[in-house]
């Protein structure tokens, strides 16, 4: 189920949308303090997160995919965002260092397919950072917000996807322990729900943040192929002399010498 562009648009400009984009910037620190002289490119809707490396890194790019449409990025500078097609990215192989996915993952019809089109693009010392919601926080069991469509995920399962998809996780944070409600006293206590969620580990956040690399040489299992033995069979319709003799003694003919 893909959410529109201008929804997402709406939400980042409100109070908890706000909130939302600054918990989670502090949470992408933690994995890239900076990105200087990285080409970055950001999919899905991550535009409210590319501000952290637009102006250090060598080439910043915004793509969101069709179904979801576009808006202008940056507005005050030249366009860096695209419209393109989720398994068929306009870039050459080995193109982009680091890879930002941003509502893209619960919102894609074809998950494996979009994910080994950004292994296709990533360079091989290239990392990746997915945001997606996590399928027992609160924030996926309500639609006012984002991460409440599509299709939310575990840990577990996301840990199958990268490596159906041929990315080895290497981190893991969470981000969103404050309940999605926009009113004053919830979100002047938002940093301090985060500390407390993320000192007790708290399984209800409303996003997870991984962070992958490129698997260049995948491993392929060797089959060991099983001998059978068969065992050696006499011919069943060839006659023993013991049994030719004793024919030609019951017909009443000498045996031969």
């Amino acid at each position: 189920m893909t959410i529109d562009v201008t929804e997402l648009r709406d939400f980042y400009s409100q109070r908890l949308g706000v909130m939302a984009r600054r918990l989670i910037n502090r949470a992408i620190q933690v994995h890239w303090r900076d990105a200087r002289g990285q080409r970055v490119l950001g999919f899905g809707y991550s535009t409210p997160y590319l501000g952290l490396f637009r102006n250090d890194s060598e080439r910043c790019l915004a793509f969101m995919p069709a179904a979801q449409g576009v808006l202008k990025w940056p507005t005050a500078r030249p366009t860096l965002s695209s419209l393109v097609e989720e398994c068929s990215l306009p870039l050459p192989d080995a193109s982009i260092d680091r890879i930002l996915l941003v509502h893209a993952l619960e919102m894609s019809d074809d998950p494996d397919g979009l994910m080994r089109e950004l292994w296709r693009v990533l360079a091989p010392s290239g990392r990746l950072i997915a945001i997606v919601p996590n399928r027992r926080g609160v924030w996926a069991r309500t639609d006012t917000t984002p991460f409440g469509h599509g299709r939310p995920y575990s840990r577990l399962q996301i840990a199958q996807l990268l490596r159906r998809s041929w990315f080895t996780p290497t981190a893991w944070s969470e981000a969103l322990f404050l309940p999605p409600i926009g009113h004053n006293w919830m979100l002047r206590s938002a940093p301090a729900w985060e500390r407390v969620g993320a000192a007790m580990a708290l399984p209800f956040a409303g996003v997870h943040i991984v962070e992958a690399t490129k698997q260049v040489a995948r491993a392929i299992p060797v089959r060991r192929e099983r001998t059978r033995l068969i065992p050696a069979l006499q011919p069943a319709m060839l006659p023993s002399p013991r049994d030719d003799d004793s024919d030609l003694g019951d017909l009443g003919m000498p045996a031969p010498r």
